[in-house]
């Protein structure tokens, strides 16, 4: 398969984001089903939440590896290349297998109605990586939700559920009791949970659907109380809750791998060192939370230039709001994604807040809003991950590397 042919395929399974976000499960068994996938006998670990699956999902990877095992990693969504979403302890898949795998479901898939999309088809194409690399185990994060996401097609070994909060509720519905009833739908019956202490009525779902289904059900009380690679109290709380699922999946594992595993773990976007700056993708309101207090840990007193983006459909009024304390300015900025807001209607969400004035300027891109920031400021990056990874791609000089996606 020649450069320009695979580039063509890998652009194909792009234009299926034209198709949207379709929740539910009968196209995905369907293709799945035709494909013999998942492979007999390997073994996942489902994790669903708002905020904290992708790090947790890393620290579980990182200790699997560290103990010896080349688990598969399936996460979304990527931030530079797309091949970020499919990897294992040895390396991601590589262009060449993404278009020789794409090519193969295009033409699984060609008439069908409806048309699998994007995300579905991603699913399969990392289903079928995974068993063509013989990972005996995979690491699962859902895409949107978890009762109708794609990989609840998937039986696991360990059900996981992250902190739960306030986001997508156009479709996940318009209270926490309805969000953490479409995340706990990923417990499956007999299936163990593993959980942390949350809000009572979030606690009340996931309760009462272990019960319902058999599933027993292990809640996180305390926060590792060790060193890990992931700065912030809240990413404590996530190793805890990937220690505790890995033990519910069976595995025994010694403290020192375990502890090894927690200190090399690494998760791009999340409180990221890299350009001089702080790159954090925090685009709903707790993880806007979690980031101040994380900055306050780290620098103080000290207040950041912000460069912020953010999408629509999120609830960028309130991000702003948690992240005002820590501003010393405002950078708001634009970036290659078909759901950015315009830098202008982002000052106007921050003009109408009424928090203490801060300067502000608006920018087309971030390179722009990079240049004038102050001498010596400390700089955060946060908003969104597609603008984190835009910022990712511009430091390490892989701005041709660089794939936007909507999804």
């Amino acid at each position: 398969m020649t450069q320009s042919t695979a580039q063509k395929e890998i652009d194909w399974l792009y234009s299926t984001q034209f198709y949207g976000i379709k929740l539910g499960l009968d196209n995905v068994r369907r293709l799945l089903g035709q494909l013999g996938l998942p492979k007999t006998g390997q073994k996942f670990i489902h994790v669903a939440g708002t905020n904290g699956k992708g790090s947790t999902c890393a620290d579980m990877h990182s200790i699997l590896k560290a103990a010896g095992i080349n688990a598969g990693l399936f996460t979304s969504p990527h931030l530079i290349h797309f091949g970020e979403r499919i990897r294992d302890a040895e390396r991601m898949i590589t262009p060449e297998e993404i278009a020789a795998g794409v090519n193969r479901l295009r033409e699984r898939v060609a008439g069908w109605e409806p048309h699998p999309t994007f995300f579905e088809l991603t699913l399969a194409l990392a289903l079928e990586w995974f068993a063509q690399r013989g990972n005996p185990w995979v690491v699962l994060e859902t895409g949107l939700g978890g009762r109708l996401d794609a990989t609840n097609a998937i039986t696991p070994e360990v059900s996981v559920i992250t902190p739960i909060g306030w986001d997508h509720m156009e479709m996940l519905g318009d209270t926490l009791a309805k969000i953490a009833v479409e995340k706990a739908g990923i417990i499956k019956p007999g299936v163990p949970v593993v959980t942390m202490r949350q809000d009572a009525e979030v606690m009340d779902v996931i309760a009462r659907a272990a019960e319902e289904r058999g599933a027993r059900l292990t809640v996180v009380d305390s926060p590792w109380d060790g060193k890990t690679g992931l700065a912030g109290p809240h990413q404590r709380w996530n190793a805890a809750m990937a220690v505790a699922a890995l033990k519910a999946a069976g595995f025994v594992l010694d403290d020192d791998v375990i502890s090894r595993g927690l200190r090399e773990v690494q998760w791009p976007a999340r409180f990221q060192k890299a350009g001089g700056c702080i790159i954090d993708g925090a685009h709903n309101v707790d993880a806007a939370r979690v980031l101040a207090q994380t900055w306050s840990e780290q620098f103080g007193e000290q207040k950041a230039d912000i460069i912020f983006g953010g999408v629509a459909g999120k609830d960028t009024a309130a991000v702003m709001r948690e992240l005002a304390p820590i501003s010393a300015r405002w950078h708001f900025t634009g970036f290659d994604s078909p759901r950015a807001l315009a830098a202008e209607a982002l000052a106007g969400i921050w003009q109408g807040l009424g928090c203490e004035p801060r300067p502000v300027t608006t920018h087309a891109r971030i390179s722009d809003a990079l240049q004038e920031t102050k001498p010596n400021a400390r700089v955060l990056i946060a908003g969104s991950l597609y603008l984190a990874g835009e910022a990712l791609a511009l430091f390490e000089n892989k701005t041709a590397a660089f794939e936007r996606s909507a999804q």
